[in-house]
């Protein structure tokens, strides 16, 4: 029995005035707004979609189509948004309706699609109902007579359709796919091409059957192979031609079933003329095979191989010749893969063979220029497969080796070398896992007899090749023996003793490194003992001191090279500090540089090593002790008999100290804590107790000023405890870090010599920026800020120079890590731009402020660093600086003009070209200053934006070519090339612009034309080549 009052409220509610309202202004009154109010008031439970499907009667069933139209597309809009509330049965009333409205007038069914689209969302969708609804579209609708937007509308219903219900659709058998082969053909708009490919890459991935549609399917979406598309400038939509490609590939190359059609049309497509067309092809022939099987290629190898073989001879373009070496190991490899479970025809030896006949007679020809375009095809070949590369060696590398030793030019034994390195390299990817023995293993003997003989030789291209061919065995995995290595060392050891040749160096200290990597041994007991020798020893007659220098050097070079593994570097490391003791002993016996060279390779060593218990006690334990204790001996030491002092205490080579220590604590941190807390009490207690050569005298005061002259010397080595604490990780607590805080503080503040104060200054801003936040923090800079304004304020007072070094060393500790009272030193920066005697180091200090410092405050050192903390420093004081300019005297304006263009020119490049319209005035300004520095970096914020130039650089066109054109007769080279350049870049303003500039531009451009320097006159010919042509006929 009917419930009475559910009945009088659907009456009611059909009858109530606000439904007949909306419903009246939609279809009479046109009003597409109502149909949003509709769906709310339906979701907001005032009326059901029943009711308003009872409200639409009169409009549904008049005699006009237009009226018809407009019912049917508010019902749809309304089932947009409120599918989800529908029951089964009203679904399956409102699929009724709208599959019986598919056969009124044409002008009904664009909201008819709408709405059984919005239908298709439901999860209330009645069993069969997919199949019904899919053959009233197919039968009923002709989709490519419809407007785009109602094309997608049924490729996103099949969409929906194959997500939810695709059991359903797979009953339908090929009839689903014919529908759908009619429904695609002929689509032209990129988006629905995407929906359409979409659909065809699911029908082959899950299993719907085609049947005897199959090339119907492929001839409806291979039509479109290869892509030609070129999004219209500013397109809304974003497709690319990447994207369609990606999408078209995907289903071409989605069933084997379709490789006897696209196969054909791959070779046709690869005798097209277009590039574009061929790096297609090519790519999705590479795509495809990945899932073919020998049968499915067989019929097509031929003409496949004569294509891809023509594409890599013939072709000018690197990215055709790679995609087609890529082909080349993918049908390699789908070739192999068939082979092993198939009694049939052998079609890899058919291929591989096809590529031998025409490819292996060029390698023989090494004077000819098919002879790379033929090994880049067999190497292909090879890197594809075990098996592929075992046939390839075995008929290429026995004639190699036989040619290699019947020739006699080096050029031509030099070739045939490289093209054997190259087969070496290019199977080291496809070493079966069932054999152990490398596919050269057979060939051995005679490769290393080859390379041998080429390191014998004088040529030094020969020996250069040779060294990568004998790196490229090594890498084979239990090619060379023993005695090969040592043999290997005995040749890498000479040439690196007696050729001067520094190519040759290069290549020998490089083939070393990588031997020694996987044969420690042959290292350990052969060449480390020599280069001891070698660099220990002592020669001093002029003569032989030049060449002698130059084989230390080559000696150190590969010394940190071999050092990788920790059994080398305990031989290794060792003679490198017996290298700057010898130093110390006898500072006549080595020079400057190669004691920096030493400090060089042991910083190599601490970055290549594996950290590992050994190797981080090895340089706890031993390396860094023995750095400290030589430097301290050094500072004790007064100058010998002879004046000479010791070179440990050059700053230059301390400096070079300092990257060993600070690579040693930031990424061997097994015994880090342990090494920072002794090295803390060395430098506050005197604690010379884990140092070795213990002959220091008691309580050693390191970080106190002295009165003798030589105090410096003690002082100075702060730059060593700053390597030690301040590369620490943040997690690390330091022993006395308050006290040590403390002393950092007043050395930085009263000492008389440079280095050491400035060492000082940023060993404590590198504690400062990792110290945590706290009142202890806040306090400790509040102290700081106090001191420094208290120097800085007193013009007479002697330290001033010191108090500055602080304030902006801790300035940038602050900024990395945002610290609030950042800002407070920064004002005092500002204020010391108009100082008198201050004011050029306050405009270079934003350079370092802007820059990453090499030895501290950097991530390396685990440092507490913001993401981008200079756009943010930028932001808060650019306005700072216009308007300190603005306020300045005459005398004082380059301070700030030289400041503002350290920070712009260390901004990325994006941020420059975001920003400097604003600056644009100050930046023109900067162009007249006197200061070099200030030109050149202005200049190079300039060149940016003057690519895509803001309106407001357009209007002071003039005073900016006056000024570049100033600058091209800088005595200085790098402003004279700077301006030159952006002169150029002005040549590609709109012509009506800079026409105006043309003579005065080719007059300034004349005398660089006769510069001296060959960079300048280059500069200056492509500039005025491109003036030249602006407003010419022919040009622009």
């Amino acid at each position: 029995m009917r419930n009475p009052q559910r009945s009088d409220r659907g009456t009611m509610a059909a009858e109530s005035p606000l439904l007949l309202s909306l419903v009246e202004e939609f279809v009479s009154g046109l009003q597409d707004s109502k149909a949003k109010d509709t769906a709310t008031a339906v979701k907001d439970g005032q009326f059901t979609v029943l009711q308003l499907v009872e409200a639409l009667g009169p409009s549904l069933t008049s005699s006009q189509p237009h009226t018809r139209a407009r019912g049917v597309q508010l019902l749809s809009e309304v089932l947009q948004d409120n599918c989800g509330a529908l029951t089964e049965r009203e679904v399956e009333l409102l699929l009724a309706f709208y599959e019986n409205r598919l056969k009124d007038h044409y002008v009904i069914t664009p909201p008819v699609l709408r709405g059984l689209l919005a239908l298709t969302k439901s999860r209330k969708l009645p069993p069969g109902s997919a199949v019904s609804m899919l053959r009233s579209v197919f039968q009923d609708v002709h989709v490519q007579s419809l407007m785009l937007a109602e094309r997608a509308c049924v490729y996103n219903m099949l969409i929906n359709l194959m997500e939810s219900r695709e059991d359903e659709l797979k009953g339908l058998g090929a009839d689903f796919v014919f529908g759908f082969v009619q429904s695609m053909d002929g689509e032209r708009d990129p988006r629905n091409l995407l929906l359409a490919f979409q659909i065809a890459r699911n029908i082959l991935l899950r299993g719907y059957n085609m049947g005897k549609f199959t090339e119907e399917l492929f001839e409806v979406t291979s039509c479109y192979f290869p892509i030609d598309f070129s999004p219209p400038p500013n397109d809304p939509h974003g497709i690319t031609k990447e994207e369609l490609t990606q999408a078209l590939r995907a289903v071409l190359t989605g069933t084997p079933k379709f490789a006897k059609f696209l196969l054909p049309l791959i070779i046709e497509k690869l005798d097209s003329d277009v590039q574009s067309a061929k790096l297609d092809s090519l790519q999705t022939l590479a795509a495809s095979v990945g899932q073919y099987e020998h049968r499915d290629l067989a019929e097509f190898l031929e003409g496949l191989w004569s294509s891809l073989r023509r594409e890599v001879f013939q072709t000018s373009s690197e990215k055709i010749e790679a995609a087609g070496l890529a082909a080349v190991a993918a049908l390699t490899s789908c070739l192999s893969r068939s082979v092993l479970n198939s009694d049939s025809e052998d079609s890899l030896s058919s291929f591989l063979g096809l590529v031998l006949r025409d490819c292996k007679h060029h390698l023989f020809e090494p004077d000819l220029k098919l002879v790379w375009p033929s090994a880049k095809l067999l190497q292909a070949a090879c890197n594809a497969s075990y098996r592929a590369a075992h046939s390839i060696t075995s008929a290429v590398v026995p004639p190699l080796v036989e040619q290699y030793n019947s020739r006699t030019q080096c050029s031509h034994r030099r070739t045939l070398l490289e093209v054997a390195q190259r087969f070496i390299q290019s199977t080291a990817s496809c070493q079966s896992v069932d054999h152990d023995e490398s596919l050269f293993s057979a060939y051995k003997d005679s490769l290393c007899s080859l390379v041998f003989s080429a390191l014998s030789e004088s040529n030094s291209s020969l020996q250069i090749t040779a060294a990568s061919v004998l790196t490229s065995l090594a890498q084979q995995p239990g090619l060379l023996l023993d005695s090969d290595i040592e043999l290997a060392v005995d040749h890498l050891t000479r040439l690196l003793l007696t050729d001067e040749d520094e190519r040759v160096s290069v290549a020998v200290v490089e083939c070393a490194g990588a031997l020694a990597e996987r044969h420690p041994a042959a290292f350990i007991t052969k060449l480390i003992p020599t280069l001891k020798k070698e660099m220990l020893s002592d020669r001093r007659e002029s003569s032989e001191l030049h060449s002698h220098h130059a084989v230390r050097q080559r000696c150190l070079s590969v010394l940190a090279a071999v050092s990788v593994q920790a059994s080398v570097v305990m031989e290794g490391a060792p003679i490198l500090l017996d290298v700057l003791g010898s130093a110390h002993a006898d500072p006549d016996r080595f020079s400057v540089d190669e004691v920096v060279r030493a400090c060089l390779s042991l910083q190599r060593i601490a970055e290549r090593v594996q950290d590992g218990e050994d190797t981080s006690r090895c340089f706890h334990d031993v390396i860094v002790p023995r750095l400290l204790s030589l430097a301290l001996q050094a500072a004790l030491q007064n100058d010998g008999s002879s004046g000479r002092r010791s070179p440990l205490v050059e700053e230059e080579v301390l400096s070079a100290m300092v990257p060993v220590i600070s690579t040693t604590f930031s990424r061997l941190q097994t015994f880090a804590e342990q090494t920072a807390s002794r090295a803390v009490s060395l430098f506050l207690d005197g604690d010379v107790s884990f140092l070795p050569d213990n002959s220091f005298p008691p309580r050693v005061q390191l970080l106190q000023q002295q009165q003798e002259e030589s105090s410096w010397r003690q002082t100075q080595l702060v730059c060593l405890l700053m390597a030690c604490v301040c590369s620490l990780p943040r997690s690390v607590a330091l022993s006395q870090e308050e006290r040590l805080l403390s002393e950092l503080e007043e050395l930085s503040c009263s000492c008389r010599h440079p280095f050491s104060y400035t060492s000082a200054a940023k060993c404590f801003a590198g504690l400062v920026n990792k110290k945590p936040q706290g009142p202890s923090l806040d306090s400790l800079i509040q102290g700081v800020i106090k001191r420094v304004s208290s120097e800085l304020d007193r013009p007479s007072s002697p330290l001033r120079t010191q108090a500055f070094t602080l304030l902006i060393w801790v300035a940038k500790a602050l900024l990395l890590r945002y610290h609030p009272l950042f800002s407070v030193l920064t004002d005092k920066l500002f204020t010391l731009l108009d100082d008198a005697l201050l004011g050029p180091m306050a405009a270079d200090s934003f350079s370092l402020l802007m820059s990453d410092s090499a030895d501290v405050l950097n991530r390396g050192c685990h440092a507490d660093v913001r993401i981008m903390y200079r756009q943010r420093f930028f932001s808060e004081n650019s306005a700072k600086l216009v308007q300190g300019f603005n306020a300045a005297p005459q005398e004082k304006k380059a301070n700030y003009l030289k400041a503002l263009s350290n920070i712009v020119n260390k901004l990325p490049k994006q941020v420059q070209v975001s920003e400097l319209p604003a600056l644009l005035s100050l930046l023109l300004e900067a162009l007249t200053c006197p200061d070099e520095g200030v030109q050149l970096s202005t200049l190079s914020c300039l060149q940016p934006v003057l690519i895509n130039p803001p309106q407001v650089l357009v209007l002071q066109l003039e005073a900016l070519v006056s000024r570049l054109l100033a600058l091209i007769g800088s005595p200085a080279m790098k402003i004279r090339m700077a301006s030159i350049r952006c002169v150029l870049t002005l040549s590609r303003f709109p012509a009506h612009e800079v026409l105006p500039f043309r003579s005065r531009v080719l007059r300034a451009l004349a005398p660089p034309l006769d510069n001296r320097k060959r960079l300048v006159r280059r500069e200056a010919v492509q500039a005025r080549a491109e003036w030249f042509l602006l407003g010419s006929p022919g040009g622009r």
